[in-house]
């Protein structure tokens, strides 16, 4: 697997998920509020931000197209509104710098993508509208940057298109699986699409761009490999803005981020009894006892014996049948664990 690394952030199975917080448009095109995402991101024990990269005329023409159920106003009205202004987005990143987390920015242009190449940012975001936009995505790659490329509204074969450009440059990689609905209902999540990815791309480690309610499927994602968690980021939902309603707050974040290095933490592993488990077989396996007085000559028998706690007898539960109707060769006070020396072979 190609190693990817993010700022000297290491990212792949063998490291926890590197949670990002998509801030994206929520600021509305206010950077007081980008500083208090990044501030309350921070607070919640975020590694990395992603912030949007929009030059709006750059990117689409002035259309009256709406985005779907997101919103009733003008996607090019929404984007207008919600630009940061060059300067604006190089105090950010300098600001993540000073406060050592990870600066992202997704391009929507190649304008937006030079501008952020000039910024110095460590790695590209590509959204999953830009998945298939397969002269931005030669044009970024050229950067040789690492690139994160989320997989909405793709499949397989568009996919591997993208990808093959993308190695052409030697870029490290990681693909994110996304449902472009907002929200997604969990029924169309598909996280089967993550072993779906990994086995058509056994080399690129796969993540998570989620815009389900709440946490859940991220933490189910971990559990199938997935080593980037990308969820949209709000200070409060009380914000106004389209993608606001389908974000998480801080202490969601703080959750999303401990708990998936939980799940990290308890993966892999075969079915076997561990060294450490030894301790615990003393008390809570069965060993073979009388149950009642037992004489020299007694055979055997379920009115006799029977297995119980503790587990540190010389005969253990699974050799009660071996011993049913032998011959005992001493006498044995009831509630005693018995021996082999207590049997007649």
């Amino acid at each position: 697997m190609i190693d990817f690394t993010i700022n000297n952030r290491k990212v792949g199975p063998n490291h926890p998920p590197l949670v990002l917080a998509e801030c994206g448009i929520n600021h509305e095109g206010s950077i007081d509020k980008a500083y208090q995402m990044i501030d309350s991101a921070i607070e919640a024990g975020a590694e990395a931000i992603k912030f949007q990269c929009h030059i709006t005329d750059k990117e689409m023409i002035e259309t009256n197209m709406k985005p779907g159920e997101i919103s009733s106003e003008r996607l090019w009205d929404i984007i207008k509104r919600c630009e940061l202004t060059e300067n604006e987005e190089l105090e950010l990143f300098r600001y993540c710098q000073s406060k050592n987390i990870i600066y992202l920015s997704t391009p929507f242009s190649r304008e937006a993508s030079d501008r952020l190449d000039s910024m110095g940012v460590p790695a590209f975001k590509i959204g999953s509208g830009e998945c298939n936009n397969y002269p931005l995505i030669e044009h970024i790659s050229k950067k040789r940057k690492p690139i994160i490329l989320s997989t909405g509204m793709n499949d397989i074969a568009s996919i591997r298109k993208s990808v093959s450009i993308i190695e052409k440059y030697k870029c490290p990689l990681i693909l994110l699986h996304c449902t472009s609905m907002y929200p997604t209902p969990y029924e169309k999540v598909r996280l089967g699409a993550i072993t779906d990815l990994s086995k058509n791309f056994n080399n690129i480690p796969i993540g998570l761009s989620d815009h389900s309610i709440g946490i859940a499927t991220c933490l189910g994602a971990v559990a199938l490999g997935a080593t980037v968690l990308e969820k949209h980021f709000t200070v409060t939902r009380e914000w106004p803005g389209p993608d606001v309603p389908i974000s998480i707050e801080p202490g969601e974040l703080k959750r999303l981020i401990n708990d998936s290095k939980i799940i990290w933490q308890s993966l892999g592993g075969r079915k076997t009894i561990l060294d450490d488990e030894k301790p615990v077989i003393d008390f809570a396996y069965a060993s073979v006892v009388s149950i009642r007085n037992i004489k020299k000559g007694d055979i055997f028998s379920l009115e006799n014996i029977w297995v119980k706690r503790p587990g540190n007898g010389e005969l253990l539960s699974d050799q009660l049948e071996n011993i049913l109707g032998k011959i005992s060769l001493s006498d044995i006070p009831v509630n005693t664990q018995l021996c082999n020396s207590d049997i007649k072979k």
